[in-house]
């Protein structure tokens, strides 16, 4: 997360306080969660290249439903469902949206030249494993996954913040265990890996 912290700007001009006027409670929510969000967005499936502006996004709508916020329950399950809801809408427009990708010009390198060391490359290439396998699960199972086997929330919580029933939570969370070993095995399959 390249500068994510130093980019949003909160803003001490009251015609640009969120509605509550809780400036401080936003830039505390953003200082201590904004990685969480990060990563969610990035479990969810939002490109790389996406993902900086939609952790913005999440927060400036953070900020319009700040009075909404229970502080008794965690903020980060209340962060999941603005990030979540925005990653669904961000899906929706993948469809409409044509990238380009082009190769760096020649005798300049994109990647760094050093060589990895075979830890650091093992452990990058399980992460890409992971986030692959979690994007082979459908989005409604895999905000369950994710929040309950990743962000170890209670059940409870996860059913609250999705707004489905906790007997749905569960056996969404089922499926989505048996979706995330199969992708995990299928993908190891195609790689050559055991």
């Amino acid at each position: 997360m390249v500068g994510i912290k130093s980019s949003l700007v909160l803003s001490d001009n009251p015609s640009d306080v969120p509605r509550t006027g809780r400036t401080a409670d936003l830039r505390g929510l953003f200082v201590m969660h904004a990685d969480y969000v990060w990563n969610t967005l990035r479990r969810m499936g939002v490109p790389e290249s996406d993902v900086e502006d939609l952790t913005h996004e999440v927060f400036i709508q953070v900020g319009r439903h700040l009075a909404d916020y229970d502080p008794t329950r965690p903020a980060r399950a209340w962060l999941f469902g603005f990030a979540f809801r925005i990653a669904c809408r961000e899906r929706r427009r993948a469809y409409h949206r044509y990238e380009i990708h082009r190769e760096a010009p020649d005798g300049i390198e994109s990647a760094d030249p050093r060589a990895l060391p075979d830890e650091e490359l093992a452990a990058t290439q399980e992460r890409q494993l992971v986030l692959d396998a979690l994007g082979a699960i459908p989005i409604d199972r895999r905000a369950v996954f994710v929040l309950y086997e990743i962000d170890g929330l209670p059940m409870d919580e996860i059913a609250r913040s999705l707004g489905v029933p906790l007997n749905t939570g569960y056996s969404r969370l089922r499926v989505a265990r048996a979706d995330f070993a199969a992708a995990v095995r299928r993908l190891r399959s195609r790689r050559g890996q055991r």
